[in-house]
This record gives C-alpha cells, sequence and structure tokens, in this order.
C-alpha cells in the first residue's frame, strides 16, 4: 500500500475579485508610463510600491497537501464459455491466470481483481459485457490494464475506445484452422412424396483467411437421412450446394450432413448440421358416400368440411336403380352417380374412402366392390358406418369387400334397439384412437346415450368401444398395407346435436379418420423422441398391456446408454434426460428407432471453434496492448510502465502506473501578511516621495 506524501505548492488567494485587481494592475501601469515619459524622480519607489500593493492584493499562499497513494487495479478477465473446453484451452488459460495473479501479488502498489465470463447461452462469448460490469465499480483513473485470458472468439467488440491498455492472451500456440457445415436454407416442412431442396456450404477457415471462409479444394461430404446414408459426394468448399431429397413419410424426417475432417483442424464438432423436415401432406382427398340420405351424414359432412386439409368429394344416392316411377330422365335434377371414374379409374387418389349406411343394390357391380377390397390391401384406407341395412339382404358383408371387413354379421338378426352409452374399452383406452376421449371417465362416460347398434357374429381387429349389451362398437382392423374402421351404430349424430350431453363425436372421427390414414401421431405401436431446452424427451405408445420399459440412447458421439421408461398413462410410457450435444440423437427400443435433432446450444460460440487474435488484435493495439499466445512463449512477464511508455513486448506486458491519490489534509501559509505587508507599502511609500520632493 503506497504511503503518505508531502507536496507544497504556491496558491493564490485574492483579495478582490480578479477582474477588479486587474483593472488597478492597469490603472498602476500607466501612472508608472506617465512618470517614465515625464522622466521623473522616484519611479522606480513607486513602481515598487505598486508591485508591492498588488502583490499583496493577490493574497500569495505556500500550500501544503498530504496525501495519501491509492494502489492501481489491475483487472483479470477468464473466459470460462464453451469453446474454451476444446483441447487444453482451459487448463492452460486456468494455469495462466494462477502465475498472473502470484506476479502480481510481488509488484507494488496494484491491487489485482479476477472476473469469468460465463457461458452467454445463444449470444455466444459476451467479453467485454463482463468488462463493463467489472469496471463499473473501478475508478478510471485507477485502472492500470486489463489482461483477458481467451481464444478469441468474442461476440460484443466494443466500438468506442478502452480505458486501458488491453492485453490478449490466448491459450493455443499460433493461429489455428477449422473447418465447418453451414446450413445456409432448410424448410421446416415437405410437402409427402414431393421433394424439398436444402443448401449447405463447407467453409475451411484459418490463418490465410482470417475474416472470412476459405475458397478452393473439396470436401467429401456424407448426407445420412434418418440415420440411413442417403448421398456421399465430394464437394467445393466454400461454394454453396444445393441438395434435393423425397419426403417419402408425414410426420418427422431427420436430416444430418457432415463433411469429413480438416487435417490439423481444432475439432470436427462443427462439421456437421443436422435439420429436422417435418413431412405433411398435401390436401387430403376424402370419398364420402351415402348409400341414402339419413342423419349421420350431415355429422360426416361438417366434420371433413371444417378441416382445411381435407378436399372432400360427396356423393348422396338418392335415386337408387330399382326406383322407377316413370319420370323422364331429361327431367331430372339430378346427376349419375360417376361410378367408373371413382371406383376404377381414380380410386387410388383418396386418401380415405367413406361408406356411410350404403347398401348393395346393384349400385356398384362386384368388380368395383373388388377394387375397393384391393385398394384396401394395397394401403388404401375404408371407413364404414352402418346401421340396419348391414344386417339385411342388401348388407355388403357377403360381397368381394367382405374378405377386409373387419366385422360380419349372422345370416339373420343382429340388430339391437335398445339405449346404451358407448364404452371404451380397456384395450381402447390404450388405442391412441379412443385413449383419453373427454368424458370417458374410467367405464362409466358422461356421454349421451345412442338407441341403435348391430351385434356382429364375428369380428377381427381391434375392438376400442363397445355399444349395446357390450357388443362391438367400434372396430379397428391392419389389413394388407390398408387399414380399416368400421363403427357399428347409426347414431353417432345423437352426439352432434348435443342429445342428453352429446359426446366427443368430432374428437373421435378425427382420430379415426388420420389413424386410417396413418398418420404418425396416432400409430398404436410407436416411438418417438425430441429435444427441448436441451434434453431428449421419449414417448412409447404400445397397445401390450406390460410395454417395454427401457429404450436405448445413442449419442451424437456414438455413446449409447440405457434409459428407463416410466408408465405416463394407458398404453404410453415416457423418459427423459440431458442432451447437450449437438446432432442426431438416436432411440432404440430393439424395434422401432426414433430419431431427434439436436442444434447447438450456442450457435454463435461453436460457428468457429479456432483459437485466433483477428477479432481482438487492432482492438488491443489501439489501447496500447498487445497479443500473446501461450502455447508459443508460455505466460508473459508482468511490468508497471508509465502513462507514456509502451505497456507491451514480445514477452511481457505492462500494467499504467497512474499515480492515483488521495488527499487527506491541506495547510496554507500566507507569504505577505498584513502586518507585513502595510509597514512596507507605507515605507516604501515614503521613500517614494522624498525621492520626489528632494
Amino acid at each position: 500500500m503506497p504511503g503518505d506524501s508531502t507536496l507544497a505548492a504556491l496558491r493564490l488567494a485574492p483579495l478582490l475579485p480578479p477582474a477588479l485587481l486587474a483593472a488597478l494592475a492597469v490603472a498602476c501601469a500607466l501612472a508608472l508610463g506617465l512618470a517614465l515619459w515625464r522622466r521623473a524622480r522616484g519611479t522606480g519607489w513607486r513602481a515598487l510600491a505598486f508591485a508591492l500593493l498588488l502583490l499583496w492584493l493577490a493574497g500569495p499562499r505556500l500550500a501544503e497537501e498530504t496525501r495519501q497513494g491509492l494502489p492501481d487495479i489491475g483487472l483479470l478477465v477468464l473466459d470460462h464459455t464453451a469453446s474454451m473446453a476444446l483441447r487444453d484451452r482451459r487448463q492452460l488459460a486456468d494455469a495462466a491466470a494462477r502465475a498472473l495473479a502470484g506476479r502480481a501479488a510481488h509488484l507494488p502498489d496494484l491491487t489485482w481483481r479476477t472476473v469469468t465470463v460465463p457461458e452467454g447461452g445463444h449470444d455466444g462469448t459476451r467479453l467485454f459485457a463482463a468488462i463493463d460490469q467489472a469496471l463499473a465499480d473501478i475508478p478510471r483513473q485507477r485502472l492500470a490494464g486489463i489482461v483477458a485470458l481467451t481464444d478469441g472468439q468474442v461476440h460484443d467488440r466494443p466500438t468506442t475506445p478502452l480505458p486501458a491498455p488491453l492485453h490478449v492472451l490466448i491459450p493455443a500456440a499460433g493461429e489455428e484452422t477449422d473447418r465447418r457445415v453451414r446450413l445456409v436454407e432448410a424448410p421446416s416442412y415437405g410437402i409427402v412424396d414431393h421433394d424439398v431442396t436444402l443448401r449447405f456450404v463447407v467453409e475451411d477457415l484459418g490463418p490465410t483467411n482470417t475474416d472470412g471462409a476459405a475458397t478452393g479444394g473439396a470436401a467429401r461430404v456424407m448426407l445420412r437421412r434418418d440415420g440411413e446414408p442417403a448421398q456421399v459426394e465430394s464437394v467445393p468448399v466454400g461454394i454453396v450446394q444445393s441438395v434435393t431429397l423425397p419426403i417419402t413419410h408425414p410426420g418427422p424426417s431427420v436430416v444430418d450432413i457432415a463433411a469429413d475432417p480438416l487435417p490439423g483442424e481444432v475439432s470436427p464438432l462443427n462439421n456437421r448440421v443436422v435439420a429436422q423436415i417435418n413431412g405433411v401432406r398435401d390436401r387430403l382427398r376424402v370419398l364420402l358416400v351415402s348409400g341414402e340420405p339419413n342423419q349421420g351424414e350431415r355429422t360426416w359432412r361438417r366434420l371433413l368440411k371444417s378441416d382445411p386439409a381435407v378436399d372432400l368429394v360427396h356423393f348422396t344416392i338418392l335415386r337408387p336403380p330399382e326406383k322407377d316411377d316413370m319420370t323422364p330422365l331429361n327431367e331430372l335434377a339430378l346427376i349419375a352417380f360417376p361410378v367408373r371414374e371413382l371406383f376404377q379409374e381414380k380410386i387410388r387418389q383418396f386418401d380415405l374412402i367413406i361408406l356411410d349406411r350404403f347398401q348393395n343394390r346393384g349400385i356398384l357391380p362386384t368388380a368395383y366392390l373388388r377394387n375397393i377390397a384391393d385398394y384396401v390391401r394395397g394401403g388404401g384406407a375404408l371407413l364404414l358406418s352402418v346401421g340396419p341395412e348391414f344386417a339385411g339382404p342388401t348388407s355388403l358383408d357377403g360381397t368381394p369387400l367382405t374378405e377386409v371387413l373387419p366385422a360380419h354379421m349372422p345370416a339373420a338378426g343382429g340388430e339391437l334397439d335398445e339405449t346404451f352409452r358407448p364404452r371404451v374399452t380397456a384395450l381402447g383406452e390404450r388405442h391412441p384412437v379412443t385413449a383419453g376421449l373427454p368424458g370417458a371417465n374410467a367405464g362409466d362416460p358422461a356421454w349421451g346415450p345412442w338407441y341403435r347398434a348391430l351385434a356382429p357374429e364375428q369380428v377381427e381387429g381391434q375392438v376400442v368401444m363397445t355399444g349395446a349389451e357390450s357388443q362391438p362398437l367400434l372396430v379397428l382392423n391392419h389389413v394388407g398395407e390398408g387399414r380399416v374402421a368400421m363403427l357399428l351404430s347409426d347414431q353417432i349424430w345423437l352426439w352432434s346435436r348435443g342429445h342428453l350431453g352429446g359426446g366427443p363425436q368430432a374428437e373421435l372421427l378425427r382420430r379415426a379418420a388420420h389413424w386410417l390414414m396413418k398418420e404418425p401421431e396416432l400409430d398404436e405401436e410407436a416411438l418417438t423422441a425430441r429435444i427441448e431446452g436441451g434434453r431428449l424427451l421419449v414417448e412409447r405408445r404400445s397397445l401390450a398391456e406390460t410395454p417395454r420399459d427401457r429404450v436405448t440412447v445413442t449419442a451424437p458421439d456414438g455413446h449409447a446408454t440405457p434409459l428407463a421408461l416410466t408408465p405416463a398413462a394407458p398404453g404410453r410410457a415416457t423418459g427423459q434426460q440431458e442432451a447437450i450435444l449437438p446432432g442426431v440423437w438416436q432411440v432404440s427400443d430393439g424395434t422401432r428407432t426414433a430419431f431427434a435433432a439436436a442444434e447447438t446450444a450456442n450457435a454463435a460460440e461453436f460457428a468457429d471453434l479456432r483459437a485466433t487474435a483477428s477479432r481482438l488484435r487492432d482492438l488491443a493495439t489501439a489501447s496500447g496492448g498487445g497479443v500473446h499466445f501461450l502455447g508459443a512463449g508460455g505466460v508473459p512477464e508482468l511490468r508497471r510502465t508509465g502513462p507514456d511508455e509502451a505497456a507491451s513486448g514480445a514477452d511481457w506486458i505492462g500494467l499504467r502506473r497512474n499515480g492515483a491519490h488521495l488527499v487527506t489534509g491541506v495547510s496554507a501559509t500566507a507569504l505577505l501578511p498584513p502586518w507585513l505587508a502595510l509597514p512596507l507599502l507605507l515605507g516604501v511609500v515614503l521613500l517614494a516621495w522624498r525621492r520626489e520632493s528632494a
């Protein structure tokens, strides 16, 4: 700690205002000038009298200040952001920080302070924000210098000059090289069975091109989709490339683009990028055929027309072939049912066919019914809502369509006319079509009643709802590559009317239609994974009563770990774990595999992994400091320098000596007190008078 010191100085304390004192001095000068012009006797004594008068009025004093010296402050800024974890940067920086603190302790008149730059999230390295915060309680006149231990990847360069020399110490042997893959353009969504285009560029960063990416040479790039290799090619470095990929299924597809490492580069961590593209269907084409006008027809139409993604084609059979009232054809305001066009030429263009109370009355020939069955087996979707007609002689049961129907009626009877409330079965509680339906209430549903249903003799598939006398009400089944659903009642329209409380008809029918069209979120056996907030969230859906409770998670670096799943609801188990590494995470239960794309938590921090002086050299030089690589010359020596001296050398850094102090006391002694000034002035005036009168 600096000791006390005393400083003496001559100061004036005028007895008159400075302007009046100056006017008096001018008057004295004029009087002396007149005397000199007239060569009057005693002019010298007169000048001495005027001088004594002005000096006394000026009030000369000898002031003494007692000062206490203040130590200067050196600020060490230690970068602990994510990029400093690469190689041995953090170890070198921490060792240098300890060495500098030890040397600073032996320098007189110096206080050493250390501040750490934490991880900045999405904002990159906020080095100067940490410096500004530390300088808030450091007086500028005491700041000796700033020493920054960082890899040089700083994202908040100041635009104003620094108040003290900045010394940048980089934990590396010199300028480094790095290769990165940068995603220029990637769509978030793509239409199923259409192509999407991604644009990316491979860039090499190094000492020869410190401000950007080098152009020239080639890099081998591997493109994977959902973990499977899709393309391998050699691309030129520094030139934006375009790649076209087909969207083959609805739901997320994870695309991974990785470039081979550059020899000598810092890390391959940013040599890959991932993009998640969600596959969506274009306008879903739905064919709704109502066998006759009925109360439920409006329910179907309202539901399908309310969905903007559905392109609905609806026909109602108003005039069956057997009806003949001798009305001339040219007077009928009806259009002919385009049987051939719908069920032979364009049947494959529909994503879903709904037969609502459709009867086999010769409208659809046997060949066309067989076409519908083949359409289902080939991957199509069929939904039937049946009523009493399905138990009568015009039933579709017994036609070629029987091969894909999930329920079959007895030879006679099968119609139940009684009051009942639809209930979700134990299997239905696990099935995504009926799981968690509003109002289900675990076996005692708060839904309105229905009054008519069918009792099938044989059922093939999954019974997810039951009706009267616990008979199957909603049956789902997989047939070949396609799916079929059958609602064994025509009373669902009662729910849409709100009869005695109504029911979740819109949600139930929406789920059934989307399950039929193979929407991934409604698959009964599914494994999904996603990453939110740095955590991997896994969900396993299954119809099994005891589904698997463990999956294997493979990180982007290839490390595999088991993850236990916890039951969250019937047929659903979830689990989660930390997922910090950027890249593609893979989850497998032994049968199914899911992928999740993890973006870099701090994209700015990992965009350039080099240890480099390119971003801070000019700033340090302008402040009077310099840049040193710890891996080349070790920790530089600490020196104290004067305000006008150089603050950096080849193997040393300087901390400015400011000489800041605190005044603890002030004393003043008058050099011409009144008791001395007045006698002197009177004596000189008398001498001047005597000389002039002699």
